[in-house]
């Protein structure tokens, strides 16, 4: 940590799903694709559960500059050498039409272990995430600002929305992916922790029952990481653009600093309590940007053409800091754009409108996601 406080560095993960290039159904990993990966990758790629996903985690940035090139050789890398088996990767949470029946999970101790532990659960874990870490040294640090920035997870979700359909029928929400998750047990918003010793209590209860054998199984919207000096933010759905992803880091990582700067000058954001903030993290799970979200201060559902605006003004100074700033001014864009599942949901309409069949519509939301993982790299 410098003289300053934290340095914010950043980390984001992401999980991608596999599709054939020809049908746009998922598909299986070959072995051959996972070696490729990893010899160009070095440890920074890895299966996950279902073997048609790929999971990919950035080095440590100092800034969302460093994070843009690496998650852009990350992207690419992926998509080139899946191209040699006539493979593409698409950064949506959940796949348009296909059937999580259909799927096989990785067959590694750990996946095995989850299998067997999660049951029937754990098999419709079709779903793909991103997490944020933003580097904060401090164990009771990590906690406080915990405590106070899970205030804002409805409002990243929100952004981040790019799972309205599953299984070949539009949902109705935004964000089907939490559905799915919120099924596993230990997840949803992190509850009030009076600190670190709290914190370690916990676990260590947990682990001496033989629930879990280490942090890690807490899969929490918000968490301090168990591998790592950070908070780790997992609520957002994983974008199919990759200037989303970004904004969506520059913003976690600016009001991490932002709660930090508070604190400094004896201050703090308010602690509101989880029912209520439930209530904002299911209408951004149902509407994503398109209904607003509850300022639980002024008692009443503010537009998210005002949010943004508000996001901009409150977050000036830490984006400048960070240098980030143009990132934090991209949520006007996601606003006035409409976030990916309604973008997913325009593609469909537009397809129908055009004459398609239901699943050739959905096949052209395929291949949209398809364009858009291409789209800024």
């Amino acid at each position: 940590m410098s003289p300053q406080g934290p340095d914010f560095t950043i980390g984001v993960e992401e999980e991608y799903l596999l599709i054939d290039k020809d049908s746009l159904d998922l598909a299986a990993a070959p072995d051959g694709l996972m070696e490729a990966c990893k010899a160009e990758l070095e440890g920074q790629v890895s299966p996950e559960f279902l073997n048609c996903q790929i999971e990919i985690g950035t080095a440590v940035c100092r800034n969302v500059a460093e994070a843009r090139e690496d998650l852009k050789r990350l992207r690419s890398t992926v998509a080139r050498v899946a191209g040699k088996y006539n493979l593409a990767p698409i950064a949506a949470s959940c796949h348009p039409f296909s059937d999580w029946r259909n799927q096989h999970h990785t067959d590694k101790q750990r996946y095995n272990e989850l299998r067997d532990d999660l049951a029937g659960v754990v098999r419709r874990m079709l779903i793909c995430g991103m997490h944020v870490h933003v580097g904060i040294d401090g164990p009771d640090q990590r906690i406080d600002l915990m405590n106070q920035l899970k205030y804002f997870l409805p409002h990243l979700l929100a952004l981040s929305c790019s799972s309205p359909f599953w299984q070949g029928e539009d949902t109705g929400l935004s964000c089907y992916r939490l559905t799915v998750f919120d099924n596993l047990p230990r997840t949803g918003l992190p509850p009030r922790v009076e600190g670190w010793g709290e914190y370690e209590r916990s676990v260590e209860a947990m682990k001496t029952v033989g629930v879990i054998e280490d942090a890690s199984k807490i899969w929490w919207d918000l968490r301090p990481s168990s591998r790592f000096p950070t908070i780790e933010s997992r609520v957002c759905d994983v974008s199919p653009r990759l200037e989303t992803a970004l904004t969506l880091a520059a913003l976690t990582q600016a009001l991490t600093r932002m709660l930090w700067r508070l604190a400094i000058k004896n201050q703090r954001w308010r602690l509101y309590d989880n029912f209520l903030i439930s209530e904002n993290r299911w209408r951004a799970q149902r509407y994503g940007i398109s209904s607003g979200l509850i300022d639980w201060g002024r008692r009443e559902i503010v537009s998210f053409e005002e949010l943004a605006e508000e996001f901009i003004a409150l977050l000036h100074e830490d984006a400048d800091t960070l240098g980030c700033l143009r990132e934090i001014e991209n949520t006007r864009t996601i606003v006035a754009t409409g976030n990916s599942a309604d973008q997913q949901r325009a593609v469909y309409r537009d397809a129908i409108q055009a004459e398609y069949t239901h699943e050739e519509a959905l096949r052209a939301v395929v291949k949209h996601l398809t364009e858009e993982y291409h789209a800024d790299l």
